[in-house]
């Protein structure tokens, strides 16, 4: 997995990436209460604002971490936005993609680095 400095993790399936939050960002954000995810088939460049999250805190944007094209979207979250904060790193995964490039995924930092990084 990788991680970035907004939050994000990225795992490498196969030809798809997904992405999702980190537990310190769902942590920070409190009680996640709404999401909206892009439409699969979005091209995106990197650092597109491509998911909305607001909380009962803040509301937030997520930044597509790649160039690519969004595939698959979890269908689960805008019914049930609350998984975002019961399993950020599993199952509240927010899309995958197709990276146009995968060697962008090398300016992100590892485990441990993300670690250090939230301190």
């Amino acid at each position: 997995m990788k991680f970035t400095e907004e939050h994000e993790w990225l795992r490498v399936e196969g030809d798809v990436v997904v992405v999702g939050i980190t537990e310190h960002a769902s942590e920070q954000l409190g009680d996640v209460v709404f999401v909206e995810l892009p439409d699969p088939g979005t091209e995106v460049t990197k650092d597109d604002e491509v998911v909305v999250i607001e909380s009962v805190k803040a509301a937030s944007d997520i930044l597509a971490p790649l160039d690519g094209e969004i595939t698959e979207i979890n269908e689960a979250l805008p019914d049930d936005p609350g998984k975002v904060n019961e399993d950020p790193m599993g199952d509240a995964w927010f899309f995958k993609m197709k990276a146009s490039d995968l060697s962008q995924m090398d300016d992100y930092m590892d485990e441990a680095a993300y670690k250090e990084f939230v301190g």
